[in-house]
């Protein structure tokens, strides 16, 4: 096993190296030996591959706990090399933010997994009924086979090892295809896995949109999606055509609605930690702001306050660069179009750089424009006023159901309210993000944000099958039941009464 870095320990358990180890990770890193591509004619032996193994010998109990550790021990031991490698693809990430969101979510779920596996895997007593006195009932969770997990690109690591892991704790082997928009990340996972299991285990596939719906294709027994709904759609297409269960990680525009009684200040510092983190590039960032209209001009003063608190200093280099140049097209072209229609436009720091947007809010959207149209999926935040809370809950009512609901306020009954009145995939009360990152529960989305969850209980139950048994003792009355009726009419009549 390759040995650690020496460096100082973090609150979380992770490591701080000096620049000179950066520089050298990084150098290290950029000349990672270049998996060749996945061809689309390798595609099916390799998915028949991993079935015949698994076919040949289901994971036990064991080998899945000694397959989760394996995998955490190489990612703890990789994690330096994996900011630094995440960091080169994006052209500029704060390492800490891949720590974070990449390295200790991984980490984390691999603990919660292990801690519980042994019992998610006990066959659970239920109920028969008494018409089938004396036969008892249970349900075992078994493995389904092979499951196909595509990974998108924002989080490159943690979207792609979060369901290996749970697909592994489920007892399947796994075959991944990683985003073709962070190759290098794609490249350092491949290597990764391929040190930590054998290729008839876990396989993973390379090669760009075209090979990934070759693989979306597959008859698979499972297929996780991570990514936008235009693309959930088309995996979805694919996956019908064999039948294959499918769970839909998308996005969608999530709102957040501060109610009147909750203060600003910390509205701003918490919407800043969600939307501003990753540069925006986050499923479940806060898309736009709904606040009350007479405090409108005060939430972009305390939103431009923390902004410049946090990430004025260093020239930006706590904030994330965008991933590529067409997403970067994408969002200055997005502000090009808000100027074009008159609306107001604060930038809230001023950063340079290659692929940097700063962070901005716009002020009042139409419903219509193409900000209010589209998932925004960067550092831009429209801030929308409302008169009446109606009027805040019938606006989110009016949109597709997003991926992640956050509602501000600090009485209970007006949050009780917003949570009854409205449908999310799921929602942070006062905060942000941080529903995603509680390992008990589930995160999905709803209609275009998403089909199906996984996370802790709620992914191993996706990844499995629940196998009802009925067991039948020798004696029995259901041998009764057989022609000619007449002679049974009394215990009939019983049974059905």
């Amino acid at each position: 096993m390759p040995q650690r870095h020496r460096a100082a320990a973090t609150p979380f358990g992770l490591t701080r190296a000096g620049r000179g180890d950066r520089r050298a990770r990084a150098c290290a890193s950029a000349i990672l030996p270049r998996m060749d591509a996945t061809t689309a004619d390798q595609l099916a032996p390799t998915l028949a591959g991993l079935r015949a193994t698994w076919q040949a010998g289901k994971p036990e109990y064991a080998q899945r706990r000694d397959d989760l550790t394996r995998l955490r021990e190489a990612l703890a031991d990789g994690l330096d090399d994996m900011a630094a490698t995440v960091d080169a693809d994006f052209g500029g990430r704060p390492r800490a933010e891949s720590l974070l969101a990449d390295g200790m979510a991984v980490l984390t779920a691999i603990d919660h997994l292990r801690r519980h596996l042994r019992r998610w895997m006990r066959p659970r007593r239920v109920a028969t009924g008494w018409r089938l006195w004396p036969a008892r009932a249970q349900l075992r969770h078994v493995p389904l086979g092979v499951v196909g997990v595509m990974s998108p690109w924002n989080y490159p690591v943690s979207l792609a090892l979060v369901p290996l892991a749970t697909a592994i704790a489920a007892g399947n082997h796994v075959y991944l295809k990683p985003s073709e928009h962070t190759p290098r990340t794609s490249t350092w996972l491949q290597a990764l896995l391929a040190r930590t299991f054998p290729a008839t285990r876990v396989a993973v596939a390379q090669g760009d949109a075209e090979l990934a719906a070759a693989f979306s294709a597959l008859p698979f027994d499972h297929l996780l999606f991570t990514g936008s709904t235009e693309v959930g759609r088309k995996v979805m297409a694919a996956a019908a055509a064999n039948l294959t269960p499918v769970t839909l990680e998308l996005g969608g525009k999530s709102p957040a609605l501060i109610c009147p009684d909750y203060p600003l200040e910390r509205a701003a510092a918490r919407l800043a930690q969600g939307k501003w983190f990753n540069a925006g590039q986050t499923c479940i960032a806060p898309d736009y702001v709904l606040v009350d209209a007479a405090r409108l001009d005060e939430l972009v003063g305390a939103l431009h306050h923390v902004t410049q608190q946090r990430y004025g200093h260093g020239n930006g280099a706590d904030f994330a660069r965008i991933i590529n140049d067409a997403r970067h097209r994408r969002l200055t072209t997005l502000l090009d179009d808000a100027r074009g229609s008159g609306l107001r436009i604060e930038t809230l720091l001023a950063l340079q750089g290659e692929r940097v947007v700063a962070p901005t809010v716009v002020v009042d959207p139409g419903p219509d424009s193409a900000l209010m149209r589209e998932e925004i999926f960067g550092p831009i935040l429209p801030l929308i006023g409302y008169r009446t809370l109606d009027e805040a809950i019938a606006f989110i009512n009016a949109r597709p159901r997003p991926l992640a609901l956050y509602p501000f306020g600090n009485d209970r009954r007006m949050l009780e309210r917003i949570l009854h009145d409205t449908v999310a995939g799921g929602v942070t009360v006062n905060n942000t993000l941080l529903h995603y990152t509680a390992d008990g529960l589930p995160f999905g989305g709803v209609g275009t944000s998403g089909m199906g969850a996984y996370h802790g209980r709620a992914g191993f139950d996706a990844m499995s099958k629940a196998l009802p048994v009925l067991w039948q003792p020798l004696l029995n009355p259901a041998g009764l039941l057989r022609p000619p009726y007449a002679r049974v009419e009394r215990l009939l009549r019983m049974l059905v009464r």
